[in-house]
């Protein structure tokens, strides 16, 4: 199959960051959310990110103009019925992708790939919803998406080849390496990543260190080229909260439970960057 038409539900920071690439790659984008303010904000950001790509010298203002061109917004399901592949991007809720799945199976074609872009959700669980469930899998792009190289493919249990081959074909197609990895909570990635920051964030709970020093003994002592703390805020508190329940009630062991701080951060509305403060401020 000739990949040209994705759908993407979702226009905040990871919708808008996928619509981005496949737009830039070639491929027809619908990008649907449920407002139009929604709509058009993704849109805005699109076309900023792509701006900085042309100030880099990384894309022409041509090449812009043509993918910008690429990207349609809506706020009808329907936009999607041409679509080979759906995406769904919503903000890491069981219900609300659950919801959003029934819906897109509804309007597509028979052929289409419906994926999910979790970072810790059963995509076992998320198929069983669909008449089709061997047509969904999961698609773990990471933040932010026009610059990270990595695509996650998650099978759930009822995943087909087919269905593997045709989600391996479109990370190739926009640019990215696809690693593939079973069903489990947090897959590969996020199941050794997240228990590291929620680690860090204990750390700095019990007044080991200050945010900076955590951060510059990661960065200093382990090359990592940003600190886990800073890494959070930019994940947002209210996603690496989630993950952490996913994993403390999937594998029911106390190792995985959320940092108080962590819960305290996101009840007082502390999410990071994307509300202007989380570990660190950002005006």
């Amino acid at each position: 199959m000739k990949l040209e038409r994705i759908g993407v539900i979702g226009a905040g920071t990871m919708g808008n960051g996928i619509a981005q690439v496949c737009a830039v790659a070639g491929l027809q984008v619908v990008m649907v959310d449920i407002s139009d303010e929604a709509v058009q904000r993704g849109v805005k950001t699109l076309a900023g990110s792509l701006d900085r790509l042309v100030k880099k010298e990384k894309l022409t203002a041509a090449q812009k103009d043509e993918a910008l061109a690429r990207v349609q917004g809506s706020t009808d399901y329907a936009a999607l019925k041409d679509a080979q592949i759906v995406i769904e991007a919503a903000t890491e809720n069981p219900d609300l992708k659950l919801r959003i799945l029934r819906q897109v199976e509804a309007i597509v074609g028979a052929d289409a790939v419906i994926a999910s872009n979790t970072s810790s959700i059963s995509i076992t669980q998320l198929a069983a919803v669909l008449d089709k469930p061997e047509r969904c899998i999961g698609m773990h792009f990471f933040n932010p998406v026009p610059l990270m190289g990595l695509l996650e493919l998650i099978r759930g249990l009822q995943t087909s080849d087919e269905t593997h081959a045709l989600a391996a074909a479109f990370a190739q197609a926009v640019g990215k390496t696809p690693v593939t990895v079973k069903n489990s909570p947090g897959f590969v990635v996020n199941r050794i990543l997240c228990p590291m920051i929620n680690e860090a964030i204990f750390v700095l709970q019990e007044g080991l260190a200050t945010a900076e020093d955590i951060d510059a003994g990661m960065k200093l002592g382990c090359n990592h080229p940003i600190g886990p703390l800073a890494l959070a805020d930019l994940i947002g508190l209210d996603t690496m909260l989630s993950i952490m329940e996913v994993f403390h009630e999937g594998f029911g062991d106390p190792k995985y439970r959320p940092a108080l701080l962590l819960r305290e951060m996101v009840q007082a509305g502390r999410l990071g960057r994307k509300s202007g403060r989380g570990f660190y401020s950002y005006d």
